[in-house]
């Protein structure tokens, strides 16, 4: 799959819902459905405990760009590492990190991953190789840029995947880091998961080159502009850059064209934008829809099958939601734990 700039695509829209060819098994893909509405499900519950006031702070949801992280996921292998930007639940749950202790930590509860002290912004498991959630726009990325450099150092075969938006595709540690990246040939990938708006910022507001596969092309970084409403096209352009990363080739880049249907973060209106622009989008080019037509199409599951995979994540969503309430609050003296002098 050769990267090449797409055809002009309507303002602040994904790419074209072009159905691709590629294939997926009826395990495969009744997985990546029930994965994708896994985040869906988790990140509306979210929104709600948010909305009475169980969260506080910053809370950004992955609604909608669901395909983008569970077809990554699908190609990787035990050992890569992930790390992500503030717009991270979604990660987290690809990851296999368990629901209960993400919902737990969003309401600032013991049973969180950070024992209640990171919130939506701050989680992390060593044991899934999830690297967080980072604040700061665009710091993870020299952060993935170091984690692969160990990777390359301790010679263990894995690659480390950094995601980040479009708007952060514009800050100058992006450069930084990828320029040593390639100097060193380090195993790493760059998934730029271009939703369309940097806040409320249209990409053509905000972006000379709007291909932003092409940020590493002054270092010489092959990369691809991939259909992020696909899971089964995200997954084969992660598969190529994977391996193109393990092989020893140093890093690439993977722009997701996807979408955010929710605003920024909960406190953004979004009136940047008409609410038919995200109607078409949800009506014709949502990425569950598409993975559930793709499963009715080869007839490898019945649309009661499906309730029944959703009734399923619902009750374990709530269980989620009942722990995160129910889990008691950090004591004060978490405060002076793991903090280094």
């Amino acid at each position: 799959m050769a990267a090449k700039p797409a055809k002009s695509a309507p303002k602040s829209q994904p790419a074209s819902p072009a159905r691709s060819n590629i294939k997926g098994t009826k395990a495969e893909l009744l997985k990546y459905y029930r994965d994708m509405l896994m985040i869906r499900r988790f990140e509306e519950r979210a929104g709600q405990l948010y909305g009475m006031g169980h969260i506080g702070g910053f809370c950004h949801l992955y609604i909608g760009q669901e395909a983008v992280v569970v077809g990554v996921e699908a190609v990787k292998k035990p050992g890569d590492q992930t790390i992500t930007g503030y717009r991270d639940h979604g990660h987290m749950l690809a990851c296999g990190m368990d629901p209960n202790g993400v919902m737990a930590e969003l309401t600032g509860r013991e049973g969180g991953y950070s024992k209640g002290k990171g919130g939506s912004m701050h989680m992390f498991s060593s044991e899934a190789n999830f690297y967080g959630g980072h604040g700061i726009v665009g710091a993870q990325i020299p952060l993935g840029a170091g984690l692969a450099f160990a990777n390359k150092y301790r010679k263990n075969n894995s690659v480390s995947l950094t995601y980040f938006g479009d708007g952060a595709s514009n800050q100058g540690q992006v450069f930084e880091a990828m320029n040593m990246a390639q100097l060193w040939k380090l195993p790493a990938v760059f998934i730029i998961e271009n939703n369309q708006y940097a806040m409320g910022t249209a990409v053509t507001r905000a972006h000379s080159d709007t291909h932003l596969y092409r940020r590493g092309a002054a270092f010489g970084i092959p990369g691809m502009e991939v259909d992020g409403m696909d899971v089964l096209e995200v997954r084969e352009a992660a598969r190529q850059a994977i391996d193109h990363a393990r092989a020893g080739e140093g890093p690439y880049i993977l722009e997701m064209k996807t979408y955010r249907y929710r605003g920024h973060s909960m406190s953004d209106p979004a009136k940047y934008r008409t609410r038919e622009e995200v109607d078409k989008i949800r009506e014709h080019n949502d990425p569950i829809k598409r993975c559930e037509q793709r499963i009715f199409d080869a007839k490898f599951a019945t649309e009661a099958e499906l309730k029944e995979i959703d009734n399923e994540i619902k009750a374990i969503v709530k269980a989620a939601a009942d722990f995160s309430l129910e889990s008691p609050e950090p004591a004060p003296s978490e405060l002076y734990t793991d903090v280094l002098a």
